[in-house]
């Protein structure tokens, strides 16, 4: 029981700063600045939800997805990381003043549930660097046979669902702290989460890159 608590830990704090949903808040808000608080709940439950289910299937199956389309860790680095990018640089151009005025507006559509998978999901929450760090310690996971492989999954899947739900605390209840913080504030905030997202994924990309040199 000991090992097994030891390795949760271990898992939850290595994917921890690299998820980093609380990071991510901001981002979350922005993304869903024309939702009701109703709205926002039920996106912020769909990308737990989701992202649950990435991070376990990453662990159980990701490098042999990888294999089975010839595609490795590095091009998955390239590709995300240009994904964040432009989710970085888009955030970069918004209006400032058009936003502060729709952060706080009640959207009279359906809930925008088309949202929680992409970008919410992937690659905000779940990106290139979370699925690359769960592939790699799923494949140091025991071979099939035994015990050991069927307490490996149990703890895969505990770390994962302790993650999820702090993903869902962090996007649930970061909109009460923003109007603590003000329009004002937040619109700081955003601009840095824009600023930091775009470096992220140029470093991602970098990471990619300079892998796939090495390997030439």
């Amino acid at each position: 029981m000991l090992q097994m608590i030891k390795t949760i830990a271990f898992i939850v704090t290595t994917l921890f700063p690299i998820i980093n949903p609380m990071g991510g808040a901001p981002a979350f808000l922005h993304l869903t600045r024309d939702s009701s608080r109703k709205e926002r709940l039920a996106l912020a439950r769909r990308v737990a939800l989701y992202s649950l289910v990435m991070l376990i299937g990453t662990f159980l199956i990701g490098s042999s997805v990888l294999s089975l389309f010839g595609i490795t860790l590095p091009i998955v680095q390239v590709g995300g990381g240009l994904v964040v990018i432009s989710m970085g640089w888009a955030m970069l151009n918004q209006n400032g003043d058009e936003d502060s005025k729709e952060i706080g507006r009640v959207a009279d559509a359906a809930p925008p549930l088309h949202k929680a998978f992409y970008p919410l999901t992937m690659p905000m929450t779940v990106g290139p660097g979370t699925i690359a760090t769960a592939i790699t310690l799923g494949a140091n996971a025991p071979a099939p046979g035994g015990g050991r492989l069927a307490l490996a999954l149990l703890e895969a899947a505990v770390a994962s669902l302790l993650l999820s739900i702090y993903i869902f605390v962090s996007y649930a209840f970061f909109s009460r702290s923003s109007k603590l913080l003000g329009p004002n504030a937040m619109k700081v905030v955003t601009q840095l989460t824009a600023f930091l997202l775009t470096c992220i994924g140029l470093q991602i990309v970098w990471n990619g890159v300079s892998a796939l040199i090495h390997t030439l």
